[in-house]
């Protein structure tokens, strides 16, 4: 491994006017913020690694977003109030760390069942929720699931032979869906073929035995001939020798029987009532933005993330103070669809929203058009959209990941996307994250998104990992920039971010898959940047461009 010597240079280019008249007609200048330091060794405490995000890799050699520097550059500064857009999965609003920054709604009167601002959302006092329900969970298909269950009518057991020359360009796409769905499929049919196996076993010993339940001790004391049985035994005393007892395992068991990704007959629509394949369709959901406790758990990490309160002494800090959180449900245990997406993104917008965070992708997106006007919409209304990259470690200049802002993976049609890879605490050949999805064309910076601390629901908290965690790091650090320098356009703030980073020249490992064997690659190849993501950075920039330094 290359090692640095100690070395920072932060210079900024001039400023550059493209026309005369408003601040948004500035260029973004690029940041010169290449870091060539060495990292420190030894373990760093608990206390720094669950605040390890916002560290500063200068100071700290701790590849973070630079926060406290950026809190300090603000001193004697005041911010103007903004309201960000949290797209997930519920949030539990009422958490001790979040309940003082929830976004209310000023012109709708809780609980008349009146829509008062005729939004068209009834009561929609903190948001709103497209998923449906009260406080249930929301399991939904992956969306290869529904697209081969909509042909499975017309091709399923067919062969090309049975096709009239009029659908085989059909038959042929159904055949590449089918591949991919059995691709996607596999690993969990094997699974619960697995959970099944372990049931019968178990049932078989206490069957055997003549009891409810049964011990390490019982197992080992069983005499028998019978080889199915032994084996079943020699199944169920590796398990429980390993931990696993009979709870441990049901509890499992139910979880992935509730599991409806790859469940062709399943219909998760019904209990939102809507036309998932008509756009202006648009009167579903309820104002229940909580969800379930399962399914608020990404949606209330996420959150803490980006706005837990500052210097309150509980829990941990998010990123921005001086913001209020709009919970808008839309995505599901399974893939969201196009239509709650693009109605999502154009609620927020509608309702005041000026950075939207959206943790949530799928490979395949049959009516993303929709979401594509969406996103120009919210261009036009001078909103900015970070998403999170996604975590199967994939070139997505190559593979599809959606949304994003580019139809073809080359030309973007908006310029209001961020899209964000992730990094772990590591300052070396293992800085990116091993599940992150990369791109030089595609991902436009990193942050980090390994084991970060945040909220979860019922007042607790917990490390999630994903590039769910690199976005939030990153929306946080736009509202920053939204609430300090509220001159700066969608676009500013943007690019502000991506010339800003920290700028890595070093070797890193490509993320992978388990198994695949690591290739060392430049860190700069695997993003537009080759940056990360800096705070302290991004307001120095932000500062003077507006105050034209």
């Amino acid at each position: 491994m290359r090692i640095f010597k100690p070395m920072f240079v932060a210079v900024l280019a001039t400023v550059t006017l493209v026309s005369c008249g408003s601040i948004k007609n500035l260029e973004v200048p690029t940041m010169d913020t290449t870091v060539n330091i060495e990292p420190k060794k030894g373990a760093i405490s608990e206390e720094q690694f669950n605040q390890w995000a916002h560290a500063d890799l200068v100071t700290d050699t701790i590849p973070g977003i630079s926060l406290d520097k950026a809190y300090k550059f603000l001193e004697g500064k005041t911010g103007t109030p903004i309201v960000v857009a949290v797209i997930d999965s519920g949030i539990d609003i009422e958490h001790e760390d979040l309940k003082d920054e929830v976004w209310t709604n000023p012109k709708e009167i809780a609980g008349n069942k009146i829509d008062d601002d005729k939004n068209g959302y009834v009561d929609d006092i903190h948001g709103w929720n497209f998923l449906g329900g009260n406080g249930v969970a929301a399991p939904e298909q992956l969306e290869i699931t529904r697209i081969v269950a909509k042909l499975n009518p017309r091709f399923e057991g067919k062969t090309i032979d049975d096709i009239s020359d009029d659908e085989k360009v059909e038959f042929e796409k159904y055949q590449k869906y089918l591949k991919a769905y059995e691709a996607s499929s596999s690993k969990h049919f094997k699974t619960m073929n697995r959970l099944v196996q372990i049931g019968e076993n178990f049932a078989a010993i206490k069957k055997f035995l003549g009891k409810n339940s049964f011990t390490i001790e019982d197992l080992q004391a069983i005499k028998t001939e019978d080889q199915k049985l032994q084996a079943q035994i020699g199944d169920i005393l590796g398990l429980m020798l390993r931990g696993l007892d009979e709870k441990a395992y049901l509890e499992y068991y139910e979880t992935q029987k509730k599991n409806k990704n790859f469940d062709f007959d399943f219909n998760g629509r019904a209990i939102v009532g809507d036309n998932p394949t008509d756009i202006n369709d648009t009167n579903y959901g309820n104002p229940y933005v909580i969800g379930s406790v399962e399914d608020e758990s990404h949606g209330t990490h996420v959150s803490g993330i980006i706005l837990a309160t500052r210097n309150n002494g509980v829990g941990m800090d998010g990123v921005v103070n001086n913001v209020k959180l709009m919970s808008v449900r839309a995505v599901p245990d399974g893939d969201e669809r196009d239509k709650d997406v693009a109605l999502a993104i154009r609620y927020a917008v509608d309702n005041g929203a000026k950075v939207i965070n959206m943790s949530f992708g799928k490979s395949f997106s049959p009516y993303r058009n929709w979401v594509f006007d969406a996103i120009k919409y919210a261009e036009k209304h001078d909103v900015l959209l970070v998403h999170a990259a996604g975590n199967d470690n994939k070139d997505i200049d190559v593979k599809d990941n959606w949304p994003n802002d580019s139809s073809d993976k080359i030309n973007e049609f908006a310029d209001n996307v961020l899209t964000v890879g992730a990094i772990s605490v590591n300052y070396n050949e293992k800085l990116p994250a091993t599940f992150s999805n990369y791109g030089q064309k595609n991902v436009d910076i990193f942050a980090p998104g390994v084991q970060i601390y945040s909220t979860i629901p019922q007042n607790s908290y917990a490390k999630y990992s994903g590039t769910s965690m690199a976005s939030p790091e990153t929306a946080g650090v736009a509202a920053l920039i939204r609430s300090y320098y509220p001159q700066l356009s969608a676009s500013q703030v943007k690019h502000i971010i991506m010339n800003s980073g920290t700028k890595l020249n070093m070797k890193v490992f490509k993320p992978t898959s388990r198994g695949q064997e690591p290739e060392l690659v430049d860190f700069s190849t695997l993003s537009v940047t080759g940056r990360i993501v800096n705070a302290y950075n991004a307001l120095v920039l932000a500062d003077r461009m507006v105050n034209k330094r």
